[in-house]
């Protein structure tokens, strides 16, 4: 089985642009949470997310793992390769500091890699391991590959959680490249290749198309759909990025002066998230709203021209019935879809008041609502027709708020009773 010296493989280059800045992010979710502060509970460790334990710790629990494997099927074309890169980052400091590693698999043709595996052994200052890759033919040029990641960090026995992540891989994200070929969607395959699809195995990881060209297959430690994206509108990575920014940004605004300094002394690259929030100016903040995009069905947003971004005209429904094309609104624009609406015979207008009956079993936090009364604020159809009322509640103090910032609960039309 060839082997090959991490540090020898340094050819094949690390994702660049928007990928590059999609994994960095990743790479960074939950690194440090709200407080930020060093000595919040949930900020004992950089991350919760994509972790490689080492084997002792691994076996003491189903739930643990010493290995991530990814598998995906790709259409080969003529002479494919394919190259690995994993990043992970590395527990250091008293408080965990993060420090970032690569290790990188050149690119090597799939039938070598059919007959003989290529491993890279890595070793860093607290952990160690490998990283293989391999491929198997199916039918009709049909190819599955796989990444596989290893700790192999010797630890002692009886190691609680917080000593375990000092040897482990923490927030594991793999980067597999494939030229002379495709990859094969791994959340919803073509007829074809669905049953190829089904023979892939994956351990500690949810792969994902992360390219236009579907050359790339993404290992992310959170669930995301294919051609995943950070929105435009963000400012960059506050180490939650499937949150909301704004509140994010508004928490470290609120910070008390002594929290700062502490958060200032932490670490580089949450001095630098502090530094950006600070920076942050009203225009920028505006920019922050959140907003309703309304698509074709079927639009491949990484498809849609020279601006992976772009975004084609939304689809709205006037009272009558008919549709009514429109462009995108810029930000701060205001969408305000139907005006009144009949479902089922009952007619909902802005500015009604309903009474909050939400479907049980939902959301965790709707028994909250339950026989509350609220305003309508907007009223959106969707592409199944289905329609959506969205209401700021009526007792609560930041209702005004809410509006002003265009916040709303959305409830459908059988969650709701209209009051005179």
């Amino acid at each position: 089985m060839p082997v090959t010296d991490a540090s020898t493989t340094t050819t094949d280059p690390a994702p660049k642009g928007l990928l590059e800045q999609l994994v960095t992010t990743l790479l960074y979710e939950g690194y440090a949470l709200y407080p930020y502060t060093p000595g919040a509970t949930k900020n004992a460790t950089p991350t919760p997310f994509g972790i490689v334990y080492p084997p002792v710790y691994a076996r003491s629990s189903p739930s643990t793992f010493d290995h991530l494997r990814l598998q995906a099927i790709m259409q080969a074309a003529e002479d494919p390769t394919l190259a690995i890169t994993v990043l992970f980052l590395e527990p250091a400091g008293e408080r965990h500091e993060g420090v970032e590693r690569r290790v990188q698999l050149p690119a090597t043709s799939l039938a070598a890699l059919e007959a003989e595996p290529l491993t890279v052994p890595f070793a860093f200052d607290a952990v160690q391991g490998h990283v293989r890759m391999t491929a198997q033919a199916f039918h009709d040029g049909l190819v599955r590959v796989t990444a596989s990641v290893h700790n192999a960090t010797e630890v002692p026995e009886g190691l609680d959680r917080p000593a375990a992540l000092r040897a482990s891989l923490l927030s594991t994200h793999v980067v597999a490249t494939v030229t002379g070929g495709t990859f094969i969607s791994p959340i919803a395959p073509p007829e074809h290749a669905a049953t190829a699809n089904m023979a892939c195995a994956n351990v500690n990881t949810f792969p994902v198309l992360a390219t236009p060209d579907d050359d790339v297959i993404l290992g992310a430690a959170i669930v995301l759909p294919d051609h995943p994206q950070i929105a435009p509108e963000s400012m960059g990575s506050l180490f939650d990025s499937t949150e909301i920014e704004e509140a994010l940004l508004l928490h470290l605004l609120a910070l008390s002066d002594d929290e700062v300094e502490s958060i200032a002394d932490q670490d580089p690259a949450v001095r630098e998230m502090l530094r950006r929030a600070i920076e942050t100016t009203p225009a920028e903040f505006a920019k922050l709203r959140g907003r309703v995009t309304m698509a074709e069905p079927g639009t491949d947003f990484t498809k849609t021209g020279p601006d992976p971004y772009a975004v084609p005209p939304m689809r709205l429904i006037d009272a009558s019935g008919a549709e009514v094309p429109l462009d995108v609104p810029t930000i701060g624009d205001e969408l305000r879809g139907e005006r009144e609406l009949v479902v089922d015979g009952v007619m909902y207008r802005l500015g009604d008041q309903v009474r909050l009956r939400p479907e049980a079993g939902r959301n965790a936090q709707d028994h909250l609502l339950d026989g509350r009364t609220a305003t309508i604020e907007r009223i959106y159809v969707d592409y199944a027709d289905a329609v959506h009322l969205c209401v700021t509640v009526d007792d609560d103090p930041g209702q005004e708020l809410m509006r002003d910032i265009g916040r709303y609960l959305y409830f459908k039309p059988f969650e709701v009773e209209a009051l005179p």
